[in-house]
C-alpha cells in the first residue's frame, strides 16, 4: 500500500480528535444504552491484518440476546429502536475510533469479517486482502456491497487495495461523510 506511514499518521490524528470531539456524544449514548440494556458496547472478534484476530468495539444496536452471526443473517426485530437510530446516523461506529487509534484498523480499508465467516475468509485469502488493515469504511461500503455476497465483497476489496493511495483514502472518507457509507444489510 502506498503512503502507509502517512495513512497511519492520519488514522492516529483523526481517531484521536474524533474520540475527543465525540466524547460527549459517546458518554450520552453509553449512559442511555447502559440504563436501557445494561450492555452499551458490542464487542465482537473480527479478522484483521495478517488474519490476526482483534476485538471490534461498537455501540450495541441489537437486542443483547442476538446471536453473533453476519448482520445480513439477522432478522429485523433484533435491532432496537435506538439501535436503528444509531445505525442510520452511523453513531454506532464511534467506538471503532479506539480500534483505529490502537492500530487494529484503519479508517479506510476492507470491513473486518467475523472469525467464523469462512466463505469470506477464503475469498479474501485468494486475493490477499489480509495484507492490509481492515477499515471502518471503504470502496465496498460506498458502493453498498456488504458481507452477504463474500465473493463480490472480496473482489471489491481487491479493487480498492490494488491502487489504494492517500488521495483515495480521503475520497472514501468524504464519500462516507456525505452519506454514501453503508453498513451491512439486515434481512
Amino acid at each position: 500500500m502506498k503512503n502507509e506511514a502517512l495513512i497511519r499518521f492520519f488514522d492516529i490524528t483523526f481517531s484521536f480528535f474524533g474520540i475527543v470531539i465525540f466524547m460527549p456524544i459517546f458518554f450520552t449514548i453509553y449512559l442511555y444504552l447502559f440504563f436501557t440494556s445494561r450492555s452499551p458496547l458490542f464487542l465482537q472478534k473480527r479478522v484483521g491484518k495478517n488474519e490476526r484476530v482483534f476485538t471490534l468495539v461498537k455501540f450495541r444496536s441489537m437486542d443483547i440476546k442476538t446471536i453473533s452471526v453476519p448482520t445480513h443473517e439477522i432478522q429485523n426485530p433484533c435491532i432496537t429502536k435506538f439501535g436503528n437510530f444509531l445505525r442510520k446516523t452511523k453513531l454506532d461506529e464511534i467506538p471503532q475510533l479506539y480500534n483505529v487509534f490502537v492500530g487494529h484498523m484503519s479508517i479506510v480499508g476492507p470491513r473486518p469479517g467475523l472469525i467464523d465467516h469462512n466463505e469470506l475468509i477464503i475469498a479474501r485469502r485468494k486475493f490477499n486482502i489480509y495484507s492490509v488493515k481492515p477499515g471502518i469504511t471503504g470502496l465496498s461500503q460506498v458502493n453498498k456491497i456488504d458481507m452477504s455476497n463474500p465473493k463480490k465483497l472480496a473482489e471489491s476489496d481487491l479493487e480498492m487495495i490494488s491502487d489504494f493511495n492517500l488521495k483515495k483514502y480521503f475520497i472514501y472518507i468524504f464519500l462516507t461523510i456525505l452519506g454514501n457509507g453503508f453498513g451491512d444489510r439486515v434481512k
